[in-house]
């Protein structure tokens, strides 16, 4: 829709708009509400959960609280647009931002492994020492991460490329032309195919798995980023993990005066002669405002909340046809929680194991032989008890498979205490919980060849699958982040929101927040706030306006070291000294998980 037609509805309504719902209080609906705010909107929130987040969160077990969901936060540190988002936003004041020396570490089915060290000069030292032979490979792939630190001080993030002016556009390319080249190579060329250039078979497998899984569709531009981030002290983890993060930004929006409903299931967007005017509850509940911002999972907003009435050929197309074609979605994740009542020092904070075909005989609907196992209180020892351990082991998962399996509805609403809730436990049948179990036995048999007393010390575990994430966000066929990049429908939506904005054709005041209208993690979530606030603000002819939350202090930066990589041995499991902040109160949350296996 262009600004003339939003101007034509608001001259017929004769007066400014300053009312705003917004569907979806995870960290996009929470964004976008606190510019809001900022922007003289009155706001309110609704979110089917009892809880803000959505997929950034964590719950407890026991006394153990398990964090689903950061494992590097791309911003963190000072030096990029990323971080003033943040700080606009009340995320990281007052918090110890923690950074570990390695990125993540690759050990192969013999014990090897690669140790991606994030600063370059480091990482190349150590891949030149592990194969004196791939020096060409390695060096480019270094002097690469070496060019991204300096392109990430002038990385856009503040203001969306389609409303800059003629003039900020050419500025923005000018500021890119020292690191054009290094972009446009790291554009053109696949990890995969990156990676087939290594002599050593070990770096030619782990290559394709820094950034924790495989993917086949990333070329080497996204690699660099995250390392070159994490070099510059930009990509660590915040304390008090994902649902601290959100609870710090749910305050924030508090605060700026915004209010939020949960347990608020938003099941219609009103729609009067081609203008959204509010939205109808599940409970039957209407709600009007001038605007409407739907945040949630973006097949839902445009095919259910909407009923497919405002669909141009793009939106037609993304919804109807490419949203279920293969590698178009990022996959779903299977996730274990193990809180260990003993300390394991020796666990390194994240490793990748690429694992032997009688590893993943148990482990349904796995993508790629491998799984990511984190030391999480390496991350986050103020989420667990004293002398004990807790342990995040995730691999990529089809749905498919655990569809297969499961009976009865994916959500089922209930109504406790006079109060409908929308994400209560499902429970999907004997086969279900009977694979749930197979998973978790592997994964801890697994483990405990590479950390003896491990599976002896389990007090409890936890797992979740691509349809646990299904009934707590509704997000579609569980795809955490949504759209996958670098792939055709995360390209064509891209053009669309360049092109016309984060709206629907031929709907008046609706406007498209979160991962869906944009392509990317958590800091994309949180800049998909900002910038659908700077498209209603343009449409509303006023000027944007954004501040920095001052109430607490900023947020201080600590380098934790993982350890030297094995040079005098070859075991499994082998690594150097643990280092990790003092433990502290744990958080509170509800679980994102099925009935416990």
């Amino acid at each position: 829709m262009t600004r003339s037609r939003h101007e034509e509805h608001r001259r017929g309504g004769g007066s400014r708009r300053e009312t705003m719902i917004i569907i979806g209080g995870g960290l996009s609906g929470l964004s976008t509400g606190c510019y809001a705010r900022m922007n003289g909107y009155q706001t309110q929130v609704f979110e089917m959960h009892e809880i803000p987040g959505g997929s950034c969160t964590s719950w407890d077990r026991s006394d153990f609280t398990f964090d689903w969901c950061v494992s590097w936060l791309l911003g963190n540190g000072p030096g990029n647009e990323m971080y003033q988002i943040w700080l606009e936003l009340g995320a990281l004041q007052g918090k110890e931002m923690r950074h570990f020396d390695a990125f993540n570490i690759v050990r192969g089915q013999d014990g090897r492994a690669v140790y991606f060290y994030s600063e370059p000069d480091r990482l190349e030292a150590h891949l030149l020492d592990l194969s004196p032979a791939d020096a060409a490979p390695v060096r480019e792939f270094c002097q690469g991460i070496r060019t991204f630190r300096k392109a990430l001080a002038v990385y856009p993030f503040l203001k969306p490329v389609g409303l800059m002016s003629r003039t900020e556009r050419w500025r923005m390319l000018a500021s890119f032309i020292p690191y054009f080249n290094t972009v446009r190579k790291s554009l053109s060329v696949l990890m995969t195919d990156y990676a087939r250039r290594f002599r050593d078979p070990l770096l030619r497998e782990a290559f394709n798995f820094i950034l924790y899984e495989k993917h086949p569709a990333f070329p080497v531009l996204p690699f660099y980023f995250q390392l070159a981030a994490h070099a510059n002290q930009s990509a660590g983890v915040p304390e008090g993990g994902s649902l601290g993060l959100v609870r710090s930004v749910e305050e924030r929006y508090r605060k700026c005066g915004g209010e939020i409903t949960y347990n608020a299931k938003v099941e219609e967007i009103l729609v009067e002669r081609d203008r959204a005017v509010g939205v109808r509850l599940s409970d039957g509940r209407e709600f009007r405002a001038d605007i409407v911002v739907s945040a949630a999972d973006g097949r839902t907003t445009v095919m259910e909340l909407l009923k497919g009435r405002y669909l141009n050929d793009t939106y037609r197309r993304l919804y109807t046809s490419l949203i279920d074609e293969p590698g178009q979605l990022m996959p779903g994740y299977v996730s274990l929680f193990l809180g260990l009542r003993k300390p394991f020092p020796e666990g390194d904070p994240c490793t990748t194991y690429l694992l032997p075909e009688r590893a993943t005989s148990g482990l349904l609907g796995m993508r790629c032989p491998s799984m990511n196992v984190q030391f999480r209180t390496r991350h986050y020892p103020e989420l667990a008890p004293r002398e004990s351990t807790v342990v995040y082991v995730t691999y990529f998962s089809d749905i498919a498979p655990w569809r297969a399996l499961r009976e009865g509805p994916e959500q089922s609403p209930r109504v406790r205490r006079g109060e409908e809730l929308h994400t209560l436990p499902v429970k999907h049948g004997r086969e279900y919980t009977a694979a749930k179990r197979r998973v978790r036995n592997g994964v801890v048999s697994f483990l405990d060849e590479r950390f003896p007393g491990l599976s002896d010390a389990v007090a409890v575990a936890d797992v979740s699958t691509p349809l646990t994430q299904v009934r707590y966000t509704g997000v579609h066929n569980g795809a955490f982040p949504g759209w996958n990049p670098f792939v055709e429908g995360a390209e064509t939506l891209e053009k669309e929101i360049k092109k016309n904005g984060p709206v629907l054709p031929g709907l008046s005041d609706f406007y498209l927040s979160g991962v869906w209208a944009t392509i990317g993690g958590l800091i994309r979530a949180a800049a998909a706030g900002r910038h659908v606030m700077q498209f209603i603000c343009r449409d509303d002819g006023l000027e944007f306006t954004a501040e920095t939350d001052d109430s607490a202090p900023p947020p201080t930066q600590r380098i934790i070291p993982v350890g030297p990589p094995p040079r005098h041995s070859r075991q499994a499991g082998e690594s150097g000294p643990a280092a990790a902040p003092a433990p502290g109160p744990a958080l509170s949350g509800s679980a994102l998980t099925d009935p416990a296996t």
